[in-house]
């Protein structure tokens, strides 16, 4: 829709009409783009939100170990922990460039697993009170993480998909 927007635009600048720059601005308003306008925040607010959330979702995922045991709990807290640590990046580059970089056709794979497997150990954890399936979904979880994080690293992914495949290599 967006697209065929901007070839009307195209097409009544070509033919001589004009076209009202205000309309077209609000038009390709998005959600993010408003909220980006709304909440500015100086860039001290922003590594102090920074911190505050890195440092909870890195609390949070560390109490997580002491409820190990209570894999309802453990999925819980550490679920928790991770959505912090992952929104506080979105206080250093923003809401919207955060979800640009997440929906990058490099990680869009790695952010997909990611979210489904948040959503996956928070189901096990909060519905289903299976503590083997929970724990199925906390390790399914970690390793999306891992890979998620590995695909802002040049290479990095490639490279331990190599030592994997190095390690676990069967023929001598």
């Amino acid at each position: 829709m967006e697209k065929m927007s901007r070839a009307m635009e195209r097409v009544k600048i070509l033919v001589g009409m004009e076209v009202e720059e205000e309309e077209v601005a609000e038009e390709n308003s998005s959600f993010f783009d408003d909220f980006d306008r709304q909440c500015t925040l100086s860039t001290k607010q922003r590594l102090y939100g920074f911190a505050t959330c890195l440092v909870a979702g890195l609390v949070c995922t560390l109490l997580s170990m002491l409820v190990f045991f209570n894999p309802i709990k453990f999925g819980l807290t550490f679920t928790f922990g991770n959505l912090l640590a992952l929104g506080s990046t979105a206080f250093l580059i923003g809401p919207k460039r955060q979800v640009t970089m997440m929906l990058d056709p490099v990680r869009i794979y790695a952010t997909a697993v990611y979210l489904a497997s948040i959503i996956i150990a928070l189901f096990c954890a909060l519905y289903v009170h299976n503590k083997l399936l929970t724990l199925l979904a906390i390790i399914l979880e970690f390793g999306a993480l891992v890979w998620y994080g590995l695909s802002y690293i040049p290479f990095a992914r490639a490279t331990v998909s190599k030592m994997l495949i190095a390690c676990f290599d069967t023929e001598f």
